[in-house]
C-alpha cells in the first residue's frame, strides 16, 4: 500500500476482494454487462452533445469507468462522461479548441488528485444546497437546449455556445424543421417513457429505442441525420496513446474552467457515492474517490477522452442490477470495450434524433423541478441563492454561477450567524439560566452589570459587543460578560472585545469574563488578551464572577 503525506492510497477494490466469491462474481458480471449496455447510448450522446465525436464519449466511459472502479473509494460507483459537463466542454471547445479541452481536463484531474491527497473530500459538503440545486437545474435546462437542433432536425451550421445566441439561432432556424426527424425523435422519446417498468431491468428502454430507431431509419431510408452522416464510422478499438499539444499561451485562461470541471466532478461523484451508500448501506472513502476521479481525468485525454465523473443514474442501475463490488464497474468498462471491438461499424446507422430523445430524458430526470414548487416554503435568502445560481448557469456559464452563488450564500450565512448571536443585559427577573450561571436568588449590587452572550461571536456579529453599554441604564463599576454559550470566536470578535476592554478600562470599569469555552479561551490566551485583562478576571462560572465583582467594589 502506497502512502501519501495526508492520505492512505487504499481503493475499495482491495477490501472487496478479501472475501470475494463465485456468487459475487456472477452478480457483478450481470450488473456490469447491464450497465455497460445502458452506458453505450449515453456515452455517445454525451460526446456528441459536448461538441466532440461519439467515440470520444465511449473512450471516456471505457477508460474512466475502469480507473474509477479499480481505484475509487466507492464499492459500486460507475464513472464516465455525464450530462453535467456538456455545457462546460462545449464552451471550452468553442473558445479554445479541442486540444486545449484535453489540457484543461488533465489540469482538472491534477486538481482532483490534490484535493483527495489533501483530504478535502469532506469539504465538498459545505457547498450550500441552493447552489447545488441551482446549477443542477440550470445544467438540465442547458442540456435540453443542446438537443433541440437534433430533435427537430434543424439546419444550423454551428450552434452558438452562449444561451441567448443559441436560442436566437434556434428560433430563426425553425422554418428548416424536419417532420420526419421530429417523428423519429418523438417516437423514440415515447418508447422510452412508455417502456414497461418490469422490463427495464432486463432491457432498458433507451437501448430498445436506439435499436428500433436505427432499424426504422435504415430499412425505410428515412432522411434523418445519423452518426455516420455527421461523424463517419466509429473506429474499432481504443485510439493510440497521444500527448495533446500544449498551447502555453492559453494555460492561464484554462485555470478557471479546469477548476470548474474539478469542482463539478467532485460534487457529482461524491453526491453519487452518497446516494449509493444509502442504497447498499455502505460508506465510501471520499478522498480516495477524488484521487481516482483525478487519475481518470488525467488519463482520458491521452486517448481522446473528455471529462468524467461518477454517474448517479448508471450507479443506481449498477446497484439495482445486483452489483456487489467494484468488479461490476470494471466489467461495465470491458463490456463497452468489447462492443466497440465487435460492433463499432454498426453505430454509424444510429439516428441522432433518437440520441437526442435519450438526452432530453436525461435532462428531465437530472433536474430537481419540484424545487420550483417549494420556493414559497423556503427562506427568501435560500430562494435568492437558488434562483441566482440557476439563472447565471443558464444565461452565462457554470463557473460564474458557482462563484457568485457561493459568495452570495456566504454573505447570507454570515448574516444568519450575526442574527442568531445575541448580546443582552440580564437581571434576576429576566435570567432563565440554572445552577452556577443563574442570577436568580442572588443579591446583585447596582454597581455590577451582567451581560449574556449567545451564539458564535464572529466578525459579522462582533459589532454587537461595541454597543454593549448602550443597553445599560447606569454606569457600573464591574461588567460581567457571561460567555458559557459562546460556541466560537474569531479574531475580529477578539479585537472588538479588546477594544471594549480598553474603553471600559479608561472609564474605570472592570471587565470579568465568566465561563468561556475552550476555543475562545485558547484564542484569547494565544493573543495575550488574558494577561492584558488579568487572569484573575477569567472565572469558571457566574457565582465566581459575582464573588470576584463584590470584592472589587467593597
Amino acid at each position: 500500500m502506497v502512502s501519501f503525506p495526508a492520505i492512505s492510497f487504499h481503493p475499495k477494490l482491495l477490501d472487496s476482494l478479501k472475501d470475494y466469491s463465485k456468487r459475487k462474481f456472477l452478480s457483478d458480471l450481470a450488473a456490469g454487462i447491464t450497465v455497460g449496455i445502458v452506458a453505450l447510448p449515453l456515452a455517445m450522446a454525451f460526446g456528441i452533445a459536448s461538441g466532440v465525436t461519439p467515440q470520444a464519449g465511449i473512450f471516456t466511459a471505457v477508460i474512466a469507468g475502469f480507473i474509477i472502479s479499480a481505484l475509487g473509494g466507492s464499492r459500486v460507483q460507475i464513472g464516465g462522461p455525464t450530462g453535467a459537463f456538456i455545457v462546460i466542454v462545449y464552451g471550452i471547445i468553442a473558445q479554445y479548441g479541442l486540444a486545449n479541452l484535453l489540457i484543461c481536463t488533465v489540469m482538472a484531474g491534477v486538481i482532483l488528485v490534490i484535493m483527495g491527497v489533501s483530504r478535502l473530500g469532506s469539504v465538498i459538503k459545505f457547498i450550500p444546497l441552493p447552489v447545488t440545486l441551482g446549477f443542477t437545474n440550470g445544467i438540465a435546462v442547458l442540456i435540453f437546449t443542446t438537443q433541440i437542433k437534433d430533435f427537430f432536425g434543424l439546419k444550423i451550421e454551428q450552434v452558438p455556445s452562449e444561451f441567448v445566441a443559441k436560442m436566437e439561432s434556434i428560433f430563426h432556424s425553425f422554418p428548416t424543421l424536419s417532420p420526419v426527424t421530429v417523428g423519429v425523435a418523438s417516437c423514440s422519446l415515447l418508447l422510452i417513457l412508455l417502456w414497461p417498468v418490469a422490463w427495464r431491468k432486463a432491457v432498458p428502454g433507451s437501448i430498445v429505442a436506439v435499436i428500433l430507431g436505427t432499424l426504422v431509419v435504415t430499412l425505410f431510408h428515412l432522411p434523418v441525420e445519423t452518426i455516420g452522416s455527421r461523424f463517419g464510422e466509429i473506429p474499432q478499438g481504443l485510439p493510440p496513446f497521444h500527448v495533446p499539444e500544449v498551447t502555453w499561451s492559453h494555460i492561464g485562461d484554462l485555470v478557471r474552467p479546469a477548476t470548474t470541471i474539478a469542482l463539478l466532478a467532485a460534487i457529482e461523484s461524491l453526491l453519487s457515492a452518497v446516494v449509493a451508500d444509502g442504497m447498499i448501506d455502505d460508506r465510501h472513502d471520499s478522498n480516495q474517490e477524488l484521487v481516482a476521479q483525478g487519475i481518470a481525468n488525467i488519463a482520458c485525454p491521452f486517448f481522446g477522452g473528455i471529462p468524467a465523473t461518477g454517474a448517479i443514474a448508471r450507479t443506481a442501475t449498477n446497484i439495482r442490477s445486483g452489483a456487489e463490488s467494484p468488479v461490476a464497474g470494471i466489467i461495465h468498462a470491458l463490456t463497452l470495450l468489447l462492443i466497440i471491438l465487435i460492433a463499432a461499424p454498426l453505430a454509424k446507422f444510429i439516428p441522432l434524433a433518437t440520441l437526442s430523445a435519450v438526452l432530453i430524458l436525461v435532462a428531465f430526470n437530472m433536474g430537481e423541478w419540484q424545487e420550483f414548487r417549494m420556493l414559497g416554503k423556503y427562506p427568501l435568502s435560500d430562494v435568492a441563492v437558488f434562483l441566482t445560481t440557476f439563472g447565471l448557469t443558464v444565461v452565462f456559464d457554470l463557473t460564474v454561477a458557482v462563484e457568485i452563488g457561493m459568495v452570495l450564500a456566504s454573505f447570507l450565512f454570515i448574516r444568519r450567524i450575526a442574527e442568531t448571536t445575541k448580546v443582552s443585559l440580564v437581571d434576576e427577573e429576566s435570567d432563565m439560566e440554572g445552577d452556577h450561571h443563574s442570577l436568580r436568588g442572588k443579591n446583585i449590587p447596582p454597581e455590577i452589570l451582567v451581560f449574556s452572550v449567545f451564539g458564535a461571536l464572529m466578525f459579522g456579529a462582533a459589532e454587537k459587543l461595541e454597543n454593549i453599554l448602550l443597553h445599560s441604564r447606569q454606569e457600573p463599576k464591574v461588567l460581567i460578560l457571561r460567555m458559557q454559550k459562546v460556541i466560537a470566536m474569531d479574531s475580529t470578535a477578539l479585537n472588538t472585545l479588546e477594544h471594549l476592554y480598553r474603553k471600559l478600562h479608561k472609564r474605570g470599569i472592570i471587565l470579568i469574563l465568566s465561563g468561556p469555552h475552550t476555543q475562545p479561551y485558547v484564542l484569547m490566551e494565544n493573543a495575550g488578551f488574558l494577561d492584558q485583562l488579568g487572569r484573575e478576571n477569567i472565572v469558571a462560572h457566574l457565582d465566581d464572577a459575582l464573588s470576584r465583582a463584590k470584592k472589587l467594589i467593597a
